[in-house]
C-alpha cells in the first residue's frame, strides 16, 4: 500500500509579512539589451515586449518563436543597517551571473529555481551607495519546449538579518497526528555554525484544510527578537491501490490540469495578481489540482492554491540527462539538479496544497537502463528535504513499448500515466498495489478519463493537458482548414503561423471554452445546464484535427448563408431529459445519461433567433444571434489598484449588439490608451496567431473579445482607460 499521511504548514512571504527581513527589491532597475537601455520595475520579460516573430525567432516553434538573447539589469541601492545581507531571486531565465560593486557574487543557470546570494561581502565600506548587476543569458537557443520568456521574470528581494538569524529555508513542519504541529528551523549562529530549534503546538480540535474549506492557521517563531511569521493548514492524505487518494479521510477523485508557468498575454513577467488570478480560472473551472508542468512555480502561485483550495503536483524537470532540446537541462543536470531539487523542496515543503513531488516528465532515456539510476538519485535528494509526501513522475511510450518500464515505476510512490492510461488492466495486474494518476490527457478524451476513474479505485485522477492556453508549442490543440499547412505542431519545421498553444480549457484571455463547461459537468454532482453549438463543416473550410485539438464549439448562434442547412447544438448535463427549442417552437427531446456521455445533441437547420435548452428540473440556458456591433463592454475584475506598482486589473473588453448580447464574430481594430497613475501592460485577444506584440496598446478583438491588463502606479491617484475604435469610445476608471 502506498500510503502518505502528513501535515503541511506555509511560510508566509507575501510583501508586508516580514517588514524586518524582507524588502521587496523589484523597482528602479535600468536594463540593456542591444545597445538599448531603459528604465524597468520587474518583475519583467523582454521578449513578451519585442514580441513574437513569424518563423525567424531564436525559440523556434517551441518557444513561440520569440527572440531570446542577453540581457543586463543594473541598479544602486543604499547600504541597509544589518549585519547580513543577501539578495533572494525567486527566478531568473536563465544562467544568472550576479555582481555587485564591480565583483562577481554568484551565479545560477536553472531559470525556474530561487536562489539567495549573501552580498554581504562585497557591499561598499567607504560609500553608502552600492550598484548590483545581473547578467541574464538566455541566448542559447533552443533550451525549452515552451515559452520560457527571457530576464529577471520573478520577484527580487532584499533579505537583512543581524548575524544570529533564523535560516527561513530551514523551517519545516510535520505532525505526528492532528492534534500536535511540530516547527523545526535552524538558527545561523554567529560563526556561521548552525543550531537546530523546534516548536510544538497542539491543536485541539483541528479545523482541517480541504479545497473547499482551505482553512489557513497562523503562529510565529522567534529566536532573540528574529520573527518569522508562519501560515499553516492541517491536513491528512493517503495514497492506495484499494481505497484510491483520501484526503482527510475521506475519498476524493482528482480533477487535473496541466499548467505552464507562463501569464498568457503577459508572458513570463509572474505578478501576484496575476498567479492569483491563475488560481481562480482553474478553481472557478471546477479543477481541483494542477500539476506544474514542467518546472517549480512561483510562491505566489502555491500561496494562492492554500487559500483558494487547490491541490498541486510540484514538478522539478522536464528531461533529465538525454536533449529534446540542444540546450535543455540536460547541459546541466550532473552539476545543478541536487541543488535545483533542494531549492524547491525547501521553498513548498510547508505548503498545505502540495500533495506529491514530481521528477520529470516524458524522459528520452526511458529505455535505458540506466534511467533508473536517475530516477532514484532524483527521488533521493527530495527526501533529503522531504518525507511527508510521495514521489511521481509522469512516464510515456511512443511505441509499443511499455512494460519494459516496470523497473522505473518502481521507484514512483504514484506512477504518472502521460495518455497511456489504457494500460491499466494489465499493469493491475501485474502489479495490483501500484497506484496510477494519468498525467497528462488529450482533452477530448474527457468523458472517457473521468469514467476511468470513476471506476477504478487505483485510478486516482486525470489532468488534462491543459487548463490554460499558453505561449510556445507553437499550434498544438489547433484545428485547421483545408489549404493551411497540415500536421502536429512538432511537424518538421513546426507551425509559424502560431506562436501558442491552443489545447487549453481555458483561453489566454481567461475565457472558459465550451470543453471546460462539459469537464466541470462531470465532475460536479449538480445538475448544471450548458448549451453551445458546433462550428458547421465547410463554414468557414473543411475542418480537420490534431491530437490535441476539439472541435471547435462555440457560444454562437450567428452563421449567416447557412440558413436552412444543419448544425450541431450540444447541451451537456446530469438531468435525464433535455428539451431544445429555437424561437419557442420544439426542436427536439432527447434523454440523457452515462450512454450519451452526459450530453444531448440536436441537429438543427439554422435560422437566426434563439436557441433555448430546458432540462428535465426546469433549468434553462439560451444563446440567441447577436446583431450588429454597437458597443464595447468594460468589465474589470477589480474597480481598486494597490498604489504599490505591483497590481493589476484585468479588464475584459467585449464587442456587443445594441441589446448588450457579445458579437461572436466580431474583428474590431482598437487601441487602448491609458492615463493618470497607471500604466497599459498588455493588450490582446485569444488569437494566437496574431504577431502584434502583447504590450502593444493596439489589438484587433477575436470572437468579439479581448483582454486589457493596467499595472498600478506608485501614487496614490485615478487611472482613466479609453478604449477607441470604429465603435463609440468606453471608458472605465480606478481608484
Amino acid at each position: 500500500m502506498k500510503k502518505f499521511i502528513s501535515l503541511a504548514l506555509m511560510l508566509w512571504t507575501a510583501m508586508t509579512a516580514m517588514p524586518q527581513r524582507q524588502t521587496l527589491f523589484d523597482n528602479d532597475w535600468t536594463f540593456t539589451r542591444n545597445g538599448k537601455t531603459i528604465n524597468v520595475d520587474l518583475p519583467h520579460d523582454w521578449d513578451i515586449y519585442e514580441g513574437p516573430n513569424s518563423a525567424t525567432g531564436a525559440t523556434g516553434t517551441g518557444g513561440g518563436w520569440f527572440a531570446g538573447g542577453k540581457g543586463e539589469y543594473r541598479k544602486t541601492f543604499k547600504t541597509p543597517k544589518a549585519d547580513v545581507v543577501r539578495l533572494h531571486f525567486e527566478g531568473v531565465y536563465q544562467k544568472a551571473e550576479v555582481f555587485v560593486n564591480g565583483k562577481k557574487a554568484g551565479q545560477h543557470a536553472y531559470g525556474y529555481t530561487p536562489f539567495t546570494i549573501d552580498i554581504t561581502p562585497y557591499m561598499n565600506k567607504n560609500s553608502n551607495l552600492n550598484e548590483v548587476v545581473v547578467k541574464v543569458n538566455n541566448s542559447e537557443q533552443p533550451n525549452c519546449r515552451w515559452y520560457s520568456g527571457s530576464g529577471i521574470y520573478r520577484h527580487v528581494w532584499l533579505v537583512t538579518t543581524a548575524k544570529r538569524h533564523i535560516d527561513e529555508q530551514s523551517v519545516y513542519v510535520t505532525t505526528p497526528d492532528i492534534h500536535t504541529v511540530n516547527i523545526k528551523a535552524e538558527v545561523v549562529m554567529e560563526d556561521g555554525s548552525r543550531k537546530p530549534i523546534e516548536k510544538t503546538i497542539h491543536v485541539e480540535n483541528p479545523h482541517l484544510w480541504s479545497p473547499n474549506d482551505p482553512y489557513l492557521y497562523h503562529t510565529t517563531i522567534e529566536v532573540e527578537g528574529d520573527v518569522l511569521p508562519v501560515t499553516y493548514g492541517i491536513r491528512t492524505f493517503s495514497f492506495d491501490a484499494e481505497k484510491g487518494f483520501m484526503l482527510n479521510g475521506k475519498p476524493l477523485l482528482i480533477n487535473g490540469a496541466c499548467l505552464h508557468h507562463d501569464d498568457g498575454i503577459l508572458g513570463a513577467m509572474a505578478f501576484d495578481a496575476a498567479e492569483i488570478r491563475k488560481v481562480k480560472l482553474m478553481k472557478e473551472a471546477g479543477f481541483n489540482l494542477v500539476r506544474t508542468s514542467h518546472n517549480p512555480t512561483t510562491r505566489t502561485f502555491l500561496d494562492a492554491c492554500d487559500s483558494l483550495g487547490m491541490l498541486v503536483i510540484d514538478e522539478a524537470f522536464d528531461g533529465w540527462r538525454t536533449q529534446k532540446n540542444p540546450y535543455d537541462y540536460s547541459t546541466l543536470i550532473d552539476s545543478c539538479y541536487r541543488e535545483d531539487i533542494h531549492a524547491m523542496v525547501q521553498r513548498d515543503r510547508n505548503h498545505p496544497s502540495v500533495i506529491s513531488w514530481s521528477i520529470g516528465n516524458e524522459v528520452i532515456e526511458r529505455k535505458d537502463i540506466r534511467v533508473v539510476t536517475t530516477a532514484r538519485q532524483l527521488k533521493r535528494a527530495i527526501l533529503e528535504k522531504d518525507n511527508t509526501r510521495p514521489v511521481t513522475e509522469a512516464l510515456c511510450a511512443w511505441d509499443n513499448d511499455w512494460e519494459i518500464y516496470d523497473p522505473h515505476a518502481e521507484v514512483l510512490d504514484v506512477v504518472g500515466y502521460n495518455y497511456m492510461i489504457h494500460k491499466h488492466k494489465s499493469d493491475h495486474q501485474r502489479d495490483p498495489k501500484r497506484v496510477m494518476w494519468q498525467t497528462e490527457s488529450y482533452p477530448r478524451d474527457a468523458f472517457k478519463n473521468w469514467a476511468l476513474v470513476q471506476e477504478y479505485p487505483y485510478i486516482v485522477g486525470d489532468i488534462v493537458w491543459t487548463g490554460l492556453d499558453y505561449l510556445g508549442e507553437s499550434g498544438i490543440g489547433r484545428t485547421y482548414y483545408e489549404g493551411e499547412r497540415p500536421g502536429e505542431h512538432y511537424v518538421d519545421g513546426g507551425q509559424p503561423d502560431w506562436h501558442g498553444a491552443y489545447c487549453g480549457d481555458v483561453d489566454i484571455t481567461g475565457w472558459r471554452k465550451p470543453i471546460s463547461h462539459y469537464r466541470e459537468m462531470l465532475w460536479k454532482d449538480e445538475k448544471d445546464l450548458y448549451m453551445a453549438v458546433k462550428e458547421p463543416d465547410g463554414y468557414y473550410g473543411k475542418i480537420h484535427q490534431t491530437a490535441w485539438s476539439v472541435w471547435p464549439t462555440w457560444e454562437s448562434w450567428n452563421w449567416p448563408s447557412w440558413e436552412g442547412k444543419p448544425i450541431e447544438v450540444e447541451v451537456y448535463t446530469k438531468a435525464p431529459e433535455v428539451k431544445l427549442y429555437l424561437n419557442d417552437e420544439l426542436i427536439g427531446n432527447k434523454k440523457v445519461t452515462a450512454n450519451t456521455q452526459f450530453k444531448a445533441t440536436f441537429s438543427v437547420p439554422y435560422k437566426a433567433g434563439t436557441l433555448k435548452a430546458v432540462d428535465a428540473e426546469g433549468h434553462i440556458t439560451t444563446i440567441a444571434t447577436a446583431g450588429q456591433p454597437a458597443a464595447l463592454r468594460l468589465t474589470a475584475d477589480k474597480t481598486i489598484l494597490q498604489h504599490d506598482g505591483q497590481d493589476l486589473a484585468f479588464i475584459t473588453v467585449e464587442v456587443v449588439d445594441s441589446k448588450g448580447r457579445v458579437c461572436p464574430d466580431a474583428a474590431i481594430p482598437c487601441e487602448a490608451i491609458v492615463k493618470g497613475q497607471g500604466t497599459l501592460l498588455s493588450f490582446a485577444s485569444a488569437d494566437l496567431k496574431d504577431r502584434e506584440p502583447y504590450t502593444s496598446p493596439r489589438v484587433t478583438t477575436w470572437k468579439g473579445r479581448a483582454l486589457l491588463v493596467v499595472r498600478s502606479g506608485k501614487g496614490k491617484g485615478k487611472t482613466q482607460v479609453s478604449i477607441k475604435s470604429s465603435l463609440p469610445t468606453s471608458n472605465i476608471t480606478f481608484k
